[in-house]
């Protein structure tokens, strides 16, 4: 039996993944997560042959979540199921640790082809994006992701997510358990290291690393 959990901020969605799963006897849901920290502890908790993870969800989004768990050195193996096909969305996740990428649109008999792919060790891509994800992209990519993770604290990290969803800094420091201070010297830290200069670049940043969606525009322009 292949355990598997389900990881989408979308009840609809989770639903009808289970739906399409559960319709093969080998195949059995254990657990549902809403959000990236969810997602973590069910993963802990069940312990699932396969995690199919969102990349845009509350909280930790799904590139944070994938690198939550590639820290812990789980036997999960991760496939990200996203609406977002994008050639910079796939390379950080794959070089995150994903062992399988596919889109939305995609059929179900697709996802049911990745999913036996990943369980025999085997690395899948959605066909319109595997010349994205050729060894050597790959292996540029997780130089520059040990680059900037080397760069950014864990803390750093979080505080700039929070700032590109919106959160002001007296949100994020009552998110966070952190002084508002504490907040503004975190963000003063990440936007020297990154070497940007204003809210667009901050901005940027974001959209082209998958730290955010086009949908979420909004950086706080709190100065608390």
């Amino acid at each position: 039996m292949v355990t598997v959990v389900l990881a989408d901020d979308h009840v609809v969605v989770r639903q009808g993944l289970r739906a399409l799963l559960e319709s093969d006897p080998k195949f059995s849901v254990v657990g549902e997560a809403a959000d990236g920290l969810e997602a973590v502890e069910m993963v802990k908790l069940r312990k699932p042959k396969v995690l199919i993870l969102d990349l845009m969800m509350p909280g930790p989004n799904g590139l944070e979540t994938l690198r939550t768990l590639s820290r812990l050195k789980l036997d999960t193996r991760v496939v990200i199921l996203t609406m977002y096909g994008r050639e910079g969305y796939l390379l950080e996740a794959l070089g995150s640790g994903a062992a399988g990428f596919v889109v939305k649109e995609s059929c179900g008999a697709e996802l049911f082809l990745a999913l036996r792919a990943v369980l025999a060790g085997c690395r899948y891509v959605s066909p319109p994006l595997l010349d994205a994800s050729t060894g050597s992209n790959i292996r540029r990519l997780k130089a520059r992701l040990r680059h900037r993770q080397s760069k950014l604290t864990t803390r750093e990290r979080r505080v700039l997510q929070l700032l590109v969803e919106g959160a002001t800094n007296h949100d994020i420091a009552a998110r966070l358990k952190i002084s508002s201070r504490a907040v503004a010297s975190h963000r003063a830290s990440f936007m020297s290291k990154l070497h940007l200069k204003t809210n667009n670049d901050l901005l940027r940043y974001a959209l082209q690393r998958g730290v955010i969606s086009d949908g979420q525009t909004k950086v706080s322009q709190s100065k608390e």
